[in-house]
């Protein structure tokens, strides 16, 4: 069987294995997590843990449909635990259990358990969840593959990086796409990621049959990646195409599609006032190849917005927190922090000659924190002003 190992998260489980923090994995549909917890099982096995110490359950398996409640998993765990060693407990797509978290509380108190649980969805841990559990859990949050994932699966090499990143834009870093035979297959898959998140993981979440105008704010937001938005501005938009649609109605949408982890929304900073603006948002889309499917487009189509999106993906991936930067009349692609790190972002495809409007955004703000601007063309780098100017696939692949 064709696989491709995530050695980063296998480290994390590993990390935290017989902690008796709950390990809360999270990420879109098919970004790989049933795998990383199948393939730790096998590990557990391989270093001496018995069968009968683990429970694997995969709530999307219809074996398991008469489990619908915290009771039920409650009895179903407590009926097949093994009384005198420790039990590994692994919980995939548990958010179709009601109020799950309850048993999960009361595994974590009651047996000498290690407890394992995915979800494809951000309400996974909600305000509620959050309280339950409060210091009781650590989050890995499971991304497509990044670029780096996707150049070392293909054996890239430095010659064919340039053509590889083309390849990895309009195929995406869904691992199942990835290992596909053909185009056909790969563009077949993502459709069906795509229409199972939106009924799975969005729709039945709807109270209205209301499909056709979620499709259309999904189209909406991929066409406008990396530009500002706003809700009042996209229900504009849908009326003028016979929607009706209140402004309302786009922001359940909108926060509905946060929490599938298909669109992340950043918010505006400004820097000189030092606060958050309300007004207007960035939506960055989880996968470029899945984007470019849906939308019928070519790898190069908007080719500085799709760079904008993958390196986002990536500051998302390597822990930071991200807002979009405003200074006077500039404005900053990427403030990313994480924890008292402070670095600062521009992306392009390339810098024109005799304009510094990239490095220039960059130059005037008024603090000693690292600034980079990413360029695509490998041609630009060097240092502009004090401005480092790097070659952003080397970057990626870093």
């Amino acid at each position: 069987m064709n696989y491709i190992n995530r050695p980063q998260y296998m480290q994390f489980l590993e990390d935290f294995r017989d902690n008796e923090a709950i390990k809360v994995i999270t990420g879109i549909r098919r970004s790989g997590k049933t795998f990383l917890m199948n393939m730790f099982i096998q590990k557990l096995k391989g270093d001496g843990i018995q069968d009968d110490q683990i429970i694997h359950i995969n709530f999307e398996n219809f074996a398991f449909i008469n489990i619908r409640n915290a009771k039920d998993l409650y009895d179903y765990v407590h009926q097949h635990q093994n009384h005198h060693k420790k039990n590994y407990l692994f919980f995939d797509e548990i958010q179709h259990v009601k109020e799950w978290e309850k048993a999960i509380n009361s595994f974590r108190v009651d047996m000498d358990a290690d407890i394992y649980i995915t979800g494809s969805n951000a309400f996974l841990l909600s305000s509620e969840l959050a309280t339950l559990l409060t210091g009781r859990y650590v989050q890995l949050k499971v991304y497509p593959l990044s670029f780096k994932e996707y150049y070392d699966f293909k054996n890239g090499s430095p010659e064919k990086v340039y053509q590889l990143f083309k390849d990895y834009l309009l195929e995406g870093g869904f691992p199942a796409v990835d290992v596909a035979p053909n185009t056909n297959l790969k563009d077949a898959l993502k459709r069906g990621i795509f229409d199972s998140i939106i009924l799975s993981d969005v729709s039945s979440r709807l109270k209205a049959n209301s499909d056709q105008a979620l499709l259309a704010v999904c189209d909406y937001l991929m066409s406008e990646i990396g530009n500002l938005v706003s809700a009042t501005k996209i229900a504009n938009t849908l009326r003028s195409n016979g929607f009706k649609i209140s402004t309302s109605t786009v922001i359940n949408y909108l926060d509905l599609l946060q929490q599938s982890f298909l669109f992340y929304k950043t918010n505006r900073y400004d820097l000189r006032g030092k606060k958050w603006l309300s007004t207007q948002h960035k939506y960055y889309f989880v996968d470029n190849g899945l984007r470019n499917t849906l939308l019928n487009k070519d790898a190069i189509d908007n080719l500085g917005h799709q760079l904008e999106n993958v390196v986002y993906i990536e500051l998302l991936r390597r822990g930071y927190s991200i807002d979009v930067g405003k200074y006077n009349d500039k404005e900053i692609d990427f403030i990313a922090r994480k924890g008292s790190t402070i670095e600062y972002y521009q992306i392009t495809q390339q810098i024109p000659d005799a304009n510094k409007r990239e490095t220039d955004n960059l130059r005037f703000i008024p603090d000693g924190y690292k600034k980079v601007v990413l360029t695509l063309n490998r041609f630009d780098t060097g240092n502009i002003n004090g401005i480092n100017v790097k070659y952003v696939l080397d970057w990626l692949l870093r």
